[in-house]
């Protein structure tokens, strides 16, 4: 299973822009919000595909990869556009901003999530498991720490949004962690049957990553249930350091999975 730009960009944008569409539903946040993560996203999502035309890798799989990368990237300018045009029409009631717009862009990113698993080679069935799980708990954990920056923003917001998503980064990571040690998983690397290159170094920095995420999250949860309104900035702060650890457990696993 391959390491490359193009498939961490795609999975990455994917993810985010689905558990974007989670919190929009709810009709709750600025819409200022949705404009950031849209334009944050379809930026990620387009270089995802420049790194796929410009690599090696070719086949029905990257082209699809790279074809559905771009269409991801233009609906989610395609809702951009749509919400800076409704703007004046408020969150709710007749001319709103419809928040089942922000499904397309995960929805055709979901194809080009799976069309890169593909392409990476290996047992394909796993790879696209991995993939597809990896692009949720990537993109749920990163919208969970820009939600938590919103709050400075828009101090008056409900803390339900915020708790939502770290409710779903509680229930993604487990599973993430499952898959990364399923064979051929990080298992082998610890038994040394796949060498790290660094003495098995870099599978026990992996398991180190991936219950560090877990407990950041669990961190998280527990300060969200604080009445102070502190308490969201410090979740916010633990966030900051889930997305560093959940890099680790996701992209460090699959480039020592790298031929």
């Amino acid at each position: 299973m391959q390491l490359d730009l193009a498939s961490v960009l795609i999975q990455w944008a994917a993810g985010g822009l689905l558990f974007l569409w989670v919190t929009t539903r709810h009709r709750v946040l600025g819409i200022g919000y949705g404009w950031l993560l849209r334009s944050t996203y379809a930026a990620m999502a387009a270089g995802g595909v420049v790194a796929g035309v410009v690599a090696t890798d070719a086949g029905v799989a990257a082209t699809v990869r790279d074809v559905a990368g771009a269409a991801m990237a233009g609906a989610a300018l395609l809702a951009l556009v749509v919400s800076v045009v409704k703007k004046g029409n408020g969150l709710e009631g007749p001319g709103s901003f419809p928040p089942a717009l922000d499904l397309l862009a995960p929805a055709v990113g979901a194809i080009a999530v799976v069309a890169a698993a593909v392409a990476t080679g290996g047992n394909d069935l796993l790879a696209i498991s991995r993939l597809v799980v990896g692009a949720a708990f990537i993109g749920v954990i990163t919208d969970a720490m820009l939600l938590g920056h919103w709050y400075l923003v828009q101090p008056g917001l409900s803390r339900e949004p915020i708790k939502e998503l770290v409710r779903w980064s509680l229930w993604i990571t487990p599973v993430e962690i499952v898959l990364m040690l399923v064979p051929t998983g990080m298992v082998q690397v610890l038994n040394g049957t796949i060498d790290d290159g660094w003495g098995g170094l870099l599978g026990w920095m992996w398991v180190f990553f991936a219950f560090t995420t877990l407990g950041l999250l669990i961190a998280s949860r527990a300060a969200l249930k604080e009445p102070y309104y502190s308490a969201v900035m410090a979740t916010t702060g633990l966030l900051y350091l889930a997305i560093l650890t959940a890099f680790g457990t996701d992209v460090m696993a699959r480039a020592v999975f790298a031929p």
